[in-house]
């Protein structure tokens, strides 16, 4: 059964209890907690003391790897990922979401796989490299993540499709999800129409990326991972706005998976990764 959830992250700075709060009226089936320099993120207790209270699941956690947040647990990318396993496997939390390391970070790079994966099964939880995109800074692009931004390209058990990051990065979210196959195990539900600097996380239909038609696929292929809403509503003017826009896109999600698309696509030589050999996402 694909669970529909909601990051944190769609409501920060709110406090973390708004964003249960927020979580809970909307109806989404679960949450995802990012790590940030709010303590409250960083403590099971507190975490499984408001999914009691408003009775909402976490469905994973977003290891803390933003530049705002390179001071939280230490400086070492490696820990911060063990303790993002260590706090997933302590509330429940089937999936640890990770972007690749920083290019600046040459010594993790080296030793990202293996270690995603040897935390993964340590812990017991999936830890999901998330596709990323290049920088363009003068004009010019700059490669900012090593040893790829995209998570095909890598050796890694388990991945997190995120649209607006593909818009980005001028890819197809298609593409992607058929490329990374069995490994998809996780998908941040946003859009974004590319061709701009900033990665935008716009309402699922207000983009250019074929989100409806991935949803559809994942829900044919009965696949078992969870779907989170990672959508901006730092324009909302009210609660009832920003509801809104987390409404509109839970509705869109349901919507989508409904209608269990069974359109193929061929997956691009180019698409295809240096560990398990691409092919359709299934259930695990």
């Amino acid at each position: 059964m694909i669970r529909i959830g909601m990051s944190t992250s769609c409501v920060f700075p709110l406090p973390l209890e708004e964003a249960f709060r927020l979580a809970r009226l909307a109806g989404f089936d679960g949450i995802e907690i990012m790590v940030t320099g709010d303590r409250a993120t960083h403590d099971a207790a507190t975490l499984l003391s408001l999914s009691r209270a408003y009775r909402i699941p976490i469905l994973s956690i977003h290891a803390p790897v933003l530049l705002a947040t390179q001071f939280v647990w230490g400086v070492n990318p490696a820990v911060k990922l063990e303790r993002s396993a260590a706090l997933a496997q302590a509330v429940g939390a089937s999936t640890v979401v990770v972007h690749p390391p920083f290019r600046f970070q040459s010594a993790y790079a080296r030793v990202f796989e293996r270690t995603a994966d040897d935390l993964g099964e340590r812990f017991g939880v999936d830890v999901a490299v998330e596709n990323m995109f290049s920088w363009t800074i003068g004009g010019r692009e700059m490669r900012a993540y090593s040893p790829s931004p995209y998570p095909t390209d890598l050796d890694v058990r388990a991945m997190t499709l995120d649209f607006s990051h593909a818009a980005l990065a001028g890819r197809d979210g298609l593409e992607f999800a058929l490329a990374m196959g069995s490994r998809l195990r996780h998908l941040h539900l946003c859009d974004g129409l590319g061709g701009t600097l900033f990665d935008e996380h716009l309402i699922p239909g207000h983009g250019s990326q074929p989100v409806a038609e991935v949803l559809g696929y994942l829900a044919k292929a009965k696949w078992n991972g969870s779907v989170v809403s990672e959508v901006h509503t730092h324009k909302a003017r009210s609660t009832e706005d920003r509801l809104a826009i987390l409404g509109e896109t839970l509705d869109f999600a349901r919507a989508a998976v409904a209608r269990r698309s069974t359109k193929p696509s061929p997956v691009p030589a180019r698409a295809h990764g240096r560990g398990a050999p691409a092919s359709r996402p299934e259930a695990r």
